[in-house]
């Protein structure tokens, strides 16, 4: 019996064809390719901003901004990925071969809005706030992997394409 493959399924490799040829053509590939390596920028800045403040006590604002910083460069890839998504895959966010990324990334998301509504709201102190930025770092870091993941399986498939066209030809 042969396995029937519903319109979601994920392709034999990350992209189709079809898709491969939308993601090269999208301006979305090189901003998402500008802004990832920005937002990992960002959060190496903050990453350190946060450790200095909880070990000295000092920097507190700088921390704290850097985190805010942090979390509009989040909101800012997520957008414009939902953008490249649909037009790579036709639907804004949950594409089969990006599904458990983008469910991780909702993730982070929430811990870094989190972050900002109980700094607005003055729900937690200081050293708390900075902790929860740290977990929320820490899901960034696991959701990066994800997606440096999927670029090398995506890079690996094009590789793979262009050798077996070259022993087609």
């Amino acid at each position: 019996m042969t396995p029937q493959h519903s319109s979601h399924s994920v392709p034999a490799g990350l992209y189709s064809p079809q898709q491969r040829a939308r993601r090269d053509a999208s301006v979305w590939t090189l901003v998402q390719g500008v802004l990832a390596p920005l937002q990992f920028l960002v959060f190496l800045v903050s990453l350190v901003l946060v450790l200095r403040y909880l070990v000295s006590g000092d920097g507190y604002a700088a921390a704290t901004l850097s985190v805010l910083v942090k979390t509009a460069a989040l909101l800012l890839i997520m957008v414009t990925g939902a953008i490249w998504e649909k037009i790579v895959f036709g639907q804004y966010l949950f594409a089969p071969a990006f599904y458990w990324e983008d469910v991780m990334s909702f993730g982070v998301i929430a811990l870094h809005l989190a972050y900002v509504w109980a700094l607005w709201a003055g729900a937690l102190g200081p050293v708390s706030l900075m902790v929860l930025a740290l977990a929320a770092y820490a899901a960034y870091v696991i959701n990066a992997a994800q997606f440096l993941i999927k670029l090398r399986a995506a890079r690996l498939q094009s590789a793979g394409a262009s050798v077996s066209g070259e022993v087609a030809a």
